[in-house]
């Protein structure tokens, strides 16, 4: 709003006539027919898991009276799966603007996967068996329980069917020439060189 001169300058942003916000069921209703797609995100145990989605570009309106600017864009990702008499899921996400479409709906989807992963930490690896009191016992018990989970997972990437078809093979990443594990002792302080093992002959 403009300041009129007198008094305290307005900070708070003010909404023009006929810009007003929207509720996401409107909004997905009034999206046109070209704005939706089928897309397939996982396969499932039957059949490949698919649905409609489409995906905008929105600013959250939620309480922006308050605000001094409007909120930064997100994706509003809604799900209308085909017979559907309304849109059945929405979600908002930071992920940047280039993001594609295939991909929202991939990260959307891995709820699924993470609760699955959760259930096996606690039950089968036993993140949930933990009794202590302490903060750093815990640490050291998630820790451990997360390197055991992790190594599997990529055990069991290596046979088909359990990973994605189209996922490439799991690879550990390259260490730098300077990396050193935490605690480890300096090359050069090293006073038997025989034993360092970045000794060269």
């Amino acid at each position: 709003k403009p300041w009129s001169g007198r008094g305290r300058p307005p900070s708070l942003v003010r909404r023009q006539p006929g810009h007003a916000p929207v509720s996401a069921k409107e909004l997905a209703q009034a999206l046109p027919e070209d704005a939706w797609r089928r897309i397939t995100w996982r396969e499932g145990s039957k059949v490949p898991l698919a649905s409609r989605f489409a995906a905008v570009r929105v600013r959250p309106a939620h309480r922006d009276y308050w605000r001094s600017a409007p909120r930064p864009e997100e994706w509003f990702l809604i799900e209308w799966p085909q017979g559907e008499v309304e849109p059945t899921k929405y979600w908002l996400s930071t992920l940047p603007e280039d993001t594609e479409l295939a991909d929202l709906v991939g990260q959307a989807k891995l709820r699924w996967r993470i609760e699955r992963d959760y259930q096996e930490l606690k039950q089968e690896i036993g993140l949930g068996h933990y009794e202590g009191r302490g903060w750093r016992g815990f640490h050291h018990h998630a820790t451990l329980a997360i390197a055991a989970y992790g190594f599997l997972v990529s055990e069991r990437s290596l046979i088909p069917p359990s990973a994605p078809r189209s996922a490439p093979l799991l690879k550990a990443p390259a260490l730098p020439e300077d990396y050193r594990p935490r605690g480890a002792a300096a090359p050069s302080r090293t006073p038997r060189q025989q034993f360092n093992r970045h000794h060269q002959d």
